[in-house]
């Protein structure tokens, strides 16, 4: 059986990092057949729509969605493109993974980090936002809801059996935040105690960001509420070279959808400078969630050889290539 996947190309350098990425799922003969639409500014100028039914129809069609980056324009009136979709699928799960590689110039060596966020509640859905007719008072409401929790909880442990790790970190400010911060860590203390050959750690949020700077070897997985983990994955993709070395896969019941996590960079869109690598890495993990480890394992062994040979990597990579001579090195390596 043939696997369908929906591609958005995205907004900005995105339609040329995708490109990049079909090309060498291509080489390694995964037999994909693409289901291209449009969403963002795209498609705002295209057809007056950031996320167009069309669009979230075939989402819904083909379960699998592979997303380069989305612009969402500023303002009144423009609801987030990927708060959207998240909510729109109930991609609970948000799944952003950094490691080392050698030929970067990350600051860190020995990183192998996964940071897994609830998706959908939390300050970082938006709900309940008001300003007060004076405009001198602003308001937003958190929902946490035991549910959950429960389901985040038991999908970065479940994770942690998988993938033979060791050790998961929950991370949380129920010192302060003891309604919703407090529920999370009730919950996943209680989801924890089914899982006694895991190591459980407990974290509050601004002690865990100085320990990622100061020591970050010594996290595994991290699990946490939406909002901070929006923040503590940024975080940690700075320690592996930035955000064009990590990628992000939403996970739901039944609908994934796997992306680079960096912006549109409209900037350098079109000039061939941009780095594929993070549309790459989503893909490795989209692989990995329709069972093709192998082909997603030989992809990842290309990566990181051209990354380590450092002769036709990109600008942000300390190299001085372009996408298409990063892309090539990519595919003679396959």
């Amino acid at each position: 059986m043939i696997q369908r996947i929906t591609v958005i190309p995205g907004d900005g350098i995105g339609p040329s990092i995708v490109d990049s990425t079909l090309k060498i799922l291509d080489k390694v003969g995964c037999n994909f057949e693409y289901d291209f639409v449009n969403a963002g500014l795209t498609a705002l100028e295209s057809i007056g729509e950031l996320l167009p039914q069309a669009t979230l129809d075939t989402i819904a069609k083909n379960k699998i969605t592979l997303k380069g980056p989305l612009t969402t324009p500023v303002g009144d009136g423009f609801t987030s493109v990927n708060v959207t979709l998240r909510q729109q699928f109930n991609l609970y799960a948000n799944m952003r993974p950094v490691s080392s590689f050698k030929g970067t110039k990350a600051r860190y060596e020995n990183i192998d980090i996964v940071t897994i966020r609830e998706n959908t509640q939390g300050l970082y859905s938006g709900a309940g936002q008001i300003i007060s007719e004076d405009g001198l008072t602003a308001e937003a409401t958190s929902i946490v809801t035991r549910s959950g929790s429960e389901k985040i909880v038991k999908f970065a442990y479940e994770l942690a059996v998988k993938e033979g790790r060791k050790k998961v970190t929950i991370v949380h400010k129920a010192n302060i935040l003891k309604s919703t911060s407090g529920l999370f860590l009730t919950v996943a203390r209680e989801i924890s105690k089914q899982y006694p050959d895991i190591t459980t750690n407990e974290m509050i949020v601004d002690n865990a960001c100085m320990q990622l700077v100061m020591n970050p070897q010594q996290f595994d997985i991290i699990v946490t509420t939406n909002l901070f983990g929006d923040i503590i994955s940024d975080l940690c993709a700075g320690l592996v070279g930035g955000l064009g070395m990590a990628p992000g896969a939403n996970i739901g019941d039944e609908v994934a959808i796997f992306e680079a996590v960096h912006g549109s960079a409209p900037d350098i869109a079109g000039k061939n400078l941009a780095n594929p690598t993070s549309v790459i890495l989503a893909a490795i993990q989209m692989l990995e969630y329709l069972n093709m480890p192998d082909k997603a394992q030989k992809i990842m062994i290309a990566l990181r050889s051209a990354i380590e040979a450092g002769d036709r990597t990109t600008r942000d990579l300390g190299g001085r290539s372009g996408t298409t001579d990063f892309t090539a090195a990519m595919l003679e390596r396959l």
